[in-house]
C-alpha cells in the first residue's frame, strides 16, 4: 500500500479516548485470537493502572508563556508551517492514524518486513496492547494541566481537521502519540536489533509528526518519549508481555524467511522523512 493510499483510511480515536476507563484492568495470558477487551474491538493493555508510570509525578509543568522553553515551542511550531503540502505533511497525517491495521504498518519499512494480523498475530497484538499502556501513562498530566494545543493558540491549520473538536478537549501535554510511537520503537528494537537504528529513527519521526501536524508542542513530544520509555521498562516485569515479545521475535523471523515485504511504500516514506523545515 502506498503512502498516499494509506491516508484514505480512517483513524480510530477511541483507542485514545476510551482507554481512560482501563485503570483497573490487569493483563491476563492471551492467545492472538482472544485479546482481553475493555470494550468490543478495543483490547486492554498489559498493565494495571497502578503499575503505569505516573506522568504527573514524573514530568515538570509544561513551559510557561514567556519562558525560553515556550519560545522554543513556538519556534518549532512556526517552522512546521512551511511543511504543509510536502511529503512530510503527508507522512505526519498518516502517523496520526492509530487505527489498526493501518497503524500496524508504521514500522514495516524500518523492520523491512510485513506486520499484519494474519502473518504476525502476536506482534500485531503486542503493538495494540502496548499502545493502550503507553497512552494511559500520559493521562494524569494531560488531565491536570489541560494544556491548549498549538492550533488553538496560533490559529494555523492542522493536518487532521476532522479531529479539531476532540483534540480541543484533550490536553496537549504530554503527547500520547509520541509515547505510543517511542514505546513501539523500543519494543521493536528488541525484537529486531539488527534494524534498531532505522526503527528508532522512525520512532523519533513518528513523534515529531505531532509538531508537523500543529497538534502538539515540541515539549509535549519530548516528554512523551519519556513516558513511552517508562512504560516499556515497566512492561518488562510483566510475564505475558515477555512471552509475547519472544513470540513476536519468532514471527518476524518467519515472515522474513518467507520474503514478505513491507506493507508500505518505503521509498516514499524515506523521502518524506528526509524533508526538513527551513532553518
Amino acid at each position: 500500500m502506498s503512502l498516499k493510499d494509506s491516508l484514505g483510511q480512517g483513524r480510530d480515536l477511541l483507542a485514545l479516548l476510551c482507554v481512560a476507563a482501563l485503570a483497573g484492568c490487569a493483563a491476563a495470558p492471551i492467545t492472538p485470537a482472544a485479546l482481553p477487551d475493555v470494550r468490543a474491538g478495543h483490547p486492554a493493555g498489559y498493565l494495571p493502572g497502578d503499575a503505569l508510570p505516573d506522568s504527573l509525578a514524573l514530568l515538570p509543568a509544561p513551559p510557561a508563556p514567556g519562558s525560553a522553553a515556550y519560545a522554543l515551542d513556538e519556534e518549532v511550531a512556526r517552522r512546521s508551517f512551511a511543511l504543509r503540502g510536502t511529503p512530510r505533511w503527508t507522512l505526519a497525517t498518516l502517523d496520526a492514524n492509530l487505527h489498526f491495521a493501518t497503524a500496524a504498518g508504521t514500522f514495516s519499512c524500518a523492520v523491512n518486513a510485513a506486520i499484519t494480523e494474519q502473518e504476525t498475530p502476536r506482534l500485531y497484538a503486542l503493538l495494540r496492547r502496548t499502545l493502550v499502556d503507553a497512552v494511559r501513562s500520559t493521562f494524569s498530566a494531560k488531565n491536570h494541566y489541560k494544556r491548549a494545543r498549538p492550533f488553538m493558540v496560533n490559529k494555523e491549520p492542522m493536518c487532521t481537521p476532522a479531529e479539531k473538536v476532540t483534540l480541543e478537549n484533550d490536553g496537549s501535554y504530554p503527547s500520547g502519540h509520541t509515547a505510543i510511537g517511542w514505546a513501539w520503537a523500543l519494543v521493536l528494537s528488541e525484537i529486531s536489533p539488527e534494524q534498531s537504528d532505522a526503527i528508532l529513527a522512525r520512532g523519533r519521526v513518528f513523534g515529531e509528526s505531532r509538531s508537523v501536524c500543529n497538534v502538539h508542542w515540541h515539549s509535549d513530544v519530548i516528554e512523551g518519549r519519556l513516558l513511552g520509555a517508562g512504560t516499556v521498562a515497566r512492561l518488562h516485569a510483566d510475564p505475558t508481555f515477555r512471552a509475547d515479545l519472544d513470540a513476536a521475535r519468532a514471527e518476524l523471523a518467519a515472515v522474513r524467511a518467507k520474503g514478505r515485504k513491507p506493507t508500505r511504500d518505503c521509498d516514499a516514506e524515506a523521502q518524506a522523512m528526509a524533508v526538513q523545515p527551513p532553518g
